[in-house]
């Protein structure tokens, strides 16, 4: 068995939530494990609690709320009264209150408003997480965003301060999202800073044309560029943690094995000059 290592995250996005995925990663050191009320056609806590209840306190845990089933499949809402029932439910359906409890896509509900009405609607949202988390709901509260710009445009400075933020990371992220990222962070001060989808939602066929190893410090050549994408994107932007979704223990050995290699921050500096430097020609 592996030593923890708290920068790889065990995601159930797109999972079939099998028992064999979750002894795999813990075998493997991963200790931490994120899904969302919405998954598996929102019944990702309780295939969990139905499956693996003895595992689930072996991780820390963290969940998304802001999606509810409807007629057309889900609809999402930053009712802070919704928020709070979900994470209620969560609760319930898991048999144990979540580590972190995150607002999933907020920025779903915030396109279109103007920013006093987005200033609003998120502040509310956030303080109603922030209150389940004071009532002993969940360990701690957070921010799941795709887009972070909509929550950058509705100014968050004096909203309560997330203490997880979790945002998209890696190659596949335009330089756009990632100044807005950078910016909202400096902004919002969150206590941590998680990335999300390092390869995009897929394995594109974007890495049989680019190859990431020159990121790392040696190249790795031992290393597949898969693998290379995935330890760079820890620095694209800046995290503490990536959650990754993966029914395959093979995969997931994979990208432990990964954190072992220093990732070269100068060639990563140069590669995010380089970006800026085509967006304003």
């Amino acid at each position: 068995m592996h030593g923890a290592d708290p920068r790889l995250v065990l995601g159930l996005h797109r999972s079939r939530h099998h028992r064999d995925i979750l002894t795999a990663a813990l075998d493997l050191g991963v200790t931490a494990l994120d899904t969302a009320a919405p998954y598996l056609g929102f019944r990702s806590h309780a295939v969990l609690a139905e499956t693996a209840a003895d595992l689930l306190p072996k991780f820390a845990l963290s969940t998304k709320v802001g999606f509810f089933p409807s007629a057309g499949g889900a609809e999402h809402s930053l009712d802070p009264v919704r928020l709070r029932l979900a994470v209620e439910r969560a609760a319930r359906e898991l048999g144990r209150e979540p580590d972190t409890v995150l607002l999933h896509n907020p920025e779903r509900s915030l396109a279109g408003l103007s920013t006093p009405d987005g200033h609003t609607l998120l502040g509310n949202a956030c303080t109603a997480l922030a209150d389940a988390a004071r009532d002993g709901l969940c360990g701690a509260w957070g921010v799941a965003s795709w887009d972070t710009r909509s929550l950058e445009m509705v100014q968050v400075d004096d909203l309560p301060s997330p203490d997880l933020l979790m945002v998209r990371a890696g190659f596949l992220v335009g330089i756009d999202l990632l100044d807005a990222i950078n910016v909202l962070r400096t902004a919002w001060q969150p206590g941590e800073t998680w990335g999300m989808s390092p390869f995009g939602g897929g394995h594109r066929k974007v890495w049989e044309e680019f190859d990431p190893r020159p990121f790392l410090r040696p190249r790795h050549e031992d290393l597949s560029r898969i693998q290379a994408a995935f330890r760079a994107s820890l620095h694209l932007p800046s995290v503490s943690a990536m959650a990754v979704g993966t029914d395959d223990p093979g995969h997931l050995a994979q990208l432990v094995q990964t954190l072992g290699a220093e990732v070269d921050t100068a060639a990563v500096s140069q590669y995010l000059r380089a970006l800026h430097g085509q967006r304003q020609c």
